[in-house]
């Protein structure tokens, strides 16, 4: 990637990470990767004023994110999964300081982003950039698709115009499209294509760090196939780390090196994507992936649905003890009272679920092993 002064940027060992070994896209068989984290993410919540009557006084707060800890490493991918409301997408503008933190950490390279002056975060973000959800609320209506492209050349980098046109013309290559593309407006454009140009827009400036909030869900599934496999293409050219959020286990499952799944606000299971995917451990995990649809209409019948009772509950006023546990087929009365503690499984697999602790001891029946982990 051409850099201010027209020479390469970054190569694939600069971005390999400081033991200096490249990335190859795939997580070890433990989950973890050596060296220090790109990002790092350390008992962060979030709480938003719930502001009533005429003087807007503070009557309570919304818990959007609470304490949750995550790393991410140079060239991974970590998927981050749960329903709608659990807080993914907070928990992603929180990566990258579009909103403050409540409480908590988050540091990129090691140097703290939630303490970062202005001059400093300006720094920050040209490293960390971010692909929303809705490709035509990305771009400004009233201008051609390349001045939003050019946006981040324009903020980050001080190039000639003669510069600056090349690398357009190479960003939307690299992207699969045309520079006569960038002359057009958003209306003028597909979703598909106008994702292909947000993805191109966010990797301008020669990121480490791309949020991926919901990237395909508005697009068809072929458009969706596409994008996906320019996510991934990218990440073997580029070397650029993923906090890919989505809805679908399965989706997550494909484009993911590991996968942390989200209720509530918490991170309640978090490991590799495939161990994640095929034996997943805490009950809320399992209900989500039950209802996944396979294609082979065998399985697809013999499978199991996990159809959980009850609505979430309000993050405004969050059970105690395991916030799932209102909702959970093998609640235990410990659940209800207590936090669950981070059990380490196997596989580089961590739950936070009471079922793996001290469960079969304090239910009124022993649960099997084949009951807690299908």
């Amino acid at each position: 990637m051409s850099g201010p002064d027209g020479t390469n940027g970054r190569t694939a060992d600069d971005r390999a990470g400081d033991d200096g070994r490249a990335r190859d896209g795939r997580t070890a068989a433990n989950g973890r990767r050596p060296g220090p984290p790109l990002l790092e993410l350390r008992g962060v919540s979030k709480r938003f004023p719930v502001r009533r009557g005429v003087l807007r006084r503070v009557r309570g707060h919304v818990h959007a994110v609470s304490d949750v800890s995550l790393a991410l490493h140079a060239g991974e991918t970590l998927g981050l999964v749960g329903e709608s409301g659990s807080g993914k997408s907070t928990l992603g503008r929180l990566a990258l300081r579009v909103v403050d933190v409540s409480e908590g950490t988050v540091r990129l390279r090691g140097e703290d982003v939630t303490a970062a002056g202005r001059g400093a975060l300006r720094g920050l973000r040209r490293r960390a950039q971010m692909v929303f959800q809705d490709p035509y609320s990305s771009f400004d209506p009233l201008l051609p698709v390349g001045a939003s492209v050019a946006e981040p050349l324009d903020v980050h980098l001080d190039l000639t115009a003669a510069q600056r046109t090349a690398r357009l013309h190479e960003l939307v290559a690299l992207v699969g499209l045309e520079p006569e593309h960038l002359d057009r407006y958003p209306r003028e454009l597909s979703g598909g294509q106008l994702q292909r140009l947000a993805i191109a827009r966010a990797v301008a400036a020669d990121p480490e760090l791309v949020v991926l909030d919901e990237p395909v869900s508005s697009l068809d599934v072929s458009t969706q196939a596409q994008v996906i496999g320019l996510l991934e293409r990218l990440q073997r050219e580029l070397g650029v780390a993923y906090l890919f959020i989505a809805h679908n286990p399965a989706l997550v499952r494909h484009a993911s090196d590991r996968i942390a799944v989200m209720y509530l606000g918490e991170i309640v299971e978090v490991g590799p994507a495939d161990e994640v995917y095929h034996r997943p451990r805490h009950p809320y995990t399992q209900a989500l992936l039950s209802a996944v649809v396979v294609p082979d209409p065998d399985v697809q019948r013999a499978r199991r649905r996990i159809v959980l009772e009850g609505d979430i509950p309000d993050p405004s006023d969050p059970p105690p003890g395991c916030r799932f546990h209102t909702r959970c087929p093998y609640a235990l009365d410990v659940c209800a009272t207590e936090a669950p503690p981070a059990y380490e499984a196997e596989a580089g697999t961590t739950v936070r679920c009471h079922l793996h602790t001290a469960g079969p001891q304090l239910a009124g029946q022993p649960l099997s092993r084949k009951e807690i982990v299908r």
